[in-house]
C-alpha cells in the first residue's frame, strides 16, 4: 500500500506581504525604511505600538 503526501501552500507569503504593506501605510516609512521593513516589519510595528502605549 502506497502513502500519498499532499502538500497543500500555506498562507505565509501572503500574510508577510500584508503585513509589509500595513505597516509601510500605518507608519508613513520612507522608501529605505520601508524597503527595510520588508524584512523586519514587526519591529516597525513594536516600535509603532510602544509609542502608542506610552
Amino acid at each position: 500500500m502506497a502513502l500519498k503526501v499532499v502538500h497543500r501552500g500555506g498562507c505565509g507569503g501572503a500574510f508577510w506581504l500584508v503585513g509589509w504593506l500595513f505597516t509601510v501605510g500605518y507608519c508613513k516609512l520612507a522608501f529605505w525604511p520601508g524597503a527595510l521593513a520588508f524584512l523586519i516589519w514587526p519591529y516597525h510595528l513594536g516600535g509603532a505600538a510602544a509609542l502608542l502605549t506610552k
